[in-house]
């Protein structure tokens, strides 16, 4: 039998067993299970969170596996929420996952409840309506794009999501490095926030590689409502 303690040893060693186990108390909501929503439940999965549910209704296309690297060339064709929880159930014998296979506009009338929810989406619209939720069961969220080789992420408390001009741009292309990157940062502040430790809220980080190959991070204060 798998005992807590042993499967989590790291993060204990890292704050105790009093913090890991209050994760057993905490749900979380990802929205997308593609490339941030993939490296999310890879990262958090195995976290010690207690429920993650993971709201996705599209399946699996072959040019999303390069950089969505919880699906392999047999996911083709499958739904992608159900193929991401599966595999943090194989990884994580405590957590209870969970997939919604409908769109984000239907999972809000089932009124659930978290503790915080995550933004992995691709498109303006459908993070304004995350946003939108959010306020309404006054939840927390995290905020986090990528395109070509750069990616922001952003805790969303009490600023206003308004800044960001919504439209229909695509990206043009996007690397499969930097989807992992900033799930990574996205994840870290999601962590650390459901362990009771610090956290910068409503601030953005716009990280991007400039001309000579350096790695800049640059941050920005966002306005309240």
């Amino acid at each position: 039998m798998i005992k807590t303690e042993d499967y989590f040893n790291r993060q204990i060693q890292l704050w105790g067993e009093e913090t890991q186990a209050s994760l057993e108390s905490k749900k979380i909501a990802i929205i997308g299970s593609g490339g941030l929503g993939s490296s999310l439940a890879l990262a958090l999965g195995t976290s010690g969170i207690g429920q993650i549910d993971m709201i996705d209704f599209d399946s699996v296309s072959l040019h999303n596996i390069h950089r969505q690297i919880a699906f392999t060339l047999n996911d083709e064709n499958k739904l992608k929420a159900d193929v991401v929880v599966a595999l943090m159930k194989s990884k994580n014998p405590f957590i209870e996952a969970n997939a919604y296979t409908i769109p984000f506009s239907e999972f809000i009338k089932l009124e659930n409840s978290y503790d915080l929810i995550l933004d992995a989406t691709d498109n303006l619209g459908t993070r304004e309506e995350i946003d939108t939720y959010a306020r309404e069961i006054n939840t927390p969220w995290i905020y986090a794009s990528v395109e070509e080789f750069n990616g922001q992420v952003c805790f969303f408390d009490e600023a206003s999501f308004q800044v960001f001009n919504a439209s229909d741009h695509k990206p043009g292309g996007i690397t499969a490095p930097i989807v992992m990157h900033i799930a990574s940062l996205q994840a870290n502040i999601a962590l650390r926030y459901l362990a009771g430790l610090t956290v910068v809220k409503d601030k953005l980080y716009y990280l991007y590689f400039n001309n000579e190959g350096e790695l800049i991070t640059q941050k920005f204060s966002m306005p309240k409502n």
